[in-house]
């Protein structure tokens, strides 16, 4: 899969969770068992296009991976386990949070990356990405300070990824922010100049150079 994604998209930077390259963005957790969540999750339905995401899901929060990674990697923190399913293959955007993101593969998928040092007045050339493959039943840690957006489907049927982030991130604002690029609770966002729809919801443009649209 690697390398039919390399020999496809000779223009973007492709790795997986096994590179060296991925510990400047996350890591990869290989001590908890996914087995139970990934099946749960391929009981949810695909949306018929385009992309869903429900910060809180009730029948994840009650398995025994959301204690695991509550008490783990959000030192007790109240925590919520959601998902993002669907269709797409486009770079977009970039967002970041103040604490890490959970991802945990229900298909095989590709997470576009990059870093807040990339950011230079709230601007960034998109050549900066790199892309990671992510492999069905891998969960990863994407740092605080990497950029990340809706992952990019490697077959026809879409991508699956259960999302763990602390509680109320990505949740509606209470009131209007002085910062332009907090875009939801906890939510950090910059556009492509490309993403006309994103832009006149209020995103601000910031990403420049060719919006990377995944061959596989």
């Amino acid at each position: 899969m690697l390398d039919k994604l390399r020999l496809l998209n000779p223009n973007m930077h492709i790795f997986d969770t096994n590179s060296p390259e991925f510990r400047e963005y996350g890591v990869k957790i290989g001590d908890i068992d996914t087995d139970e969540i990934i099946k749960v999750g391929e009981s949810f339905k695909m949306p018929e296009s385009g992309t869903v995401y429900e910060p809180s899901t009730p029948k994840f929060e009650e398995l025994k991976i959301a204690t695991e990674i509550t008490d783990k990697y959000f030192g007790q923190l109240p925590a919520q386990i959601g998902y993002c399913y669907g269709y797409n293959d486009t770079l977009n955007a970039l967002e970041w949070h103040t604490a890490s993101e959970i991802n945990i593969a229900i298909t095989d998928m590709v997470l576009i990356l990059a870093k807040r040092s990339d950011l230079e007045d709230n601007k960034m050339a998109s050549t900066v990405t790199k892309s990671f493959l992510v492999r069905k039943g891998e969960i990863v840690e994407i740092f605080a300070t990497s950029l990340h957006y809706c992952p990019c489907q490697v077959s026809d049927d879409g991508f699956r990824s259960v999302v763990g982030l602390p509680l109320g991130t990505n949740t509606e604002l209470d009131k209007t922010p002085d910062n332009k690029l907090l875009f939801a609770k906890n939510k950090w966002l910059i556009a492509h100049n490309d993403n006309a729809e994103l832009i006149a919801k209020g995103a601000v443009a910031g990403i420049s150079g060719e919006n990377f649209k995944l061959k596989y």
